[in-house]
């Protein structure tokens, strides 16, 4: 086999060197080296640039691959989502289960290693009602867990598709288990509105969500 699936460009480069990097993933879709290609980390603005510039080579852009979960909410807020849906690009999620916060496994007592545990702390302070609500409707779908329920949510989610990572066979398993059944409406939309209240909490606090939005709002998803 002497080509990949999707050929993705991770990151944006400098506003100078974008226009070589989507000419040279044209080139590979064009060499047979890719049969799809796409984005990573691109804010709606530079999803449109990109997909022009790849459709002037008669080039789809298949995918932008971006954080999102009901930690992150970004690209649901800023209007990322909806640009990709116009543009029929799917929306990829990395880090779908907030690091880990979104399964249970962390608390304020029990927080993550290394610097994560520091960068997360006022989160942990506040994430309380959106693991509660997690938990209650895990419970409506016989014996779902929290992460099966937050992978959900973002697959209920039109055009998103969710890239969880898995250490090891039981993590695996437990991604494996959001397959098969849906949330209803009502239930995507507790989820999102508890997902926002989190977002203000931690704000005001002048927490890492705080931080991270101010870094993107510059150039970021």
């Amino acid at each position: 086999r002497e080509f990949v699936d999707v050929y993705l460009l991770h990151w944006p480069g400098l506003p100078f060197q974008n226009d070589a990097y989507l000419d040279g993933l044209a080139d590979c879709v064009e060499k047979g080296l890719a049969k799809s290609v796409g984005v990573c980390n691109y804010n709606a603005a530079q999803v449109r640039d990109a997909h022009a510039k790849l459709a002037a080579r008669g080039v789809p852009l298949t995918i932008n691959q971006v954080q999102f979960s009901l930690m992150y909410t970004r690209p649901l807020d800023s209007g990322l989502l909806d640009t990709c849906r116009e543009l029929g690009v799917v929306l990829q999620a990395w880090s779908p289960l907030g690091q880990g916060l979104l399964t249970g496994k962390y608390s304020r007592d029990n927080p993550p290693p290394g610097i994560r545990g520091s960068a997360f702390g006022i989160i942990l302070e506040e994430i309380d009602p959106l693991l509660a609500a997690l938990d209650e409707i895990a419970d409506t779908h016989g014996g779902k867990t929290k992460g099966q329920v937050a992978l959900r949510w973002l697959m209920d989610q039109d055009g998103v598709v969710t890239i969880p990572g898995a250490k090891n066979a039981s993590q695996a398993e437990e991604a494996y288990g959001a397959l098969g059944w849906s949330l209803t409406a009502d239930e995507v939309a507790r989820l999102t509105s508890e997902a926002a209240g989190l977002k203000e909490r931690v704000r005001s606090k002048g927490g890492v969500p705080a931080l991270v939005d101010r870094f993107l709002e510059a150039g970021g998803v």
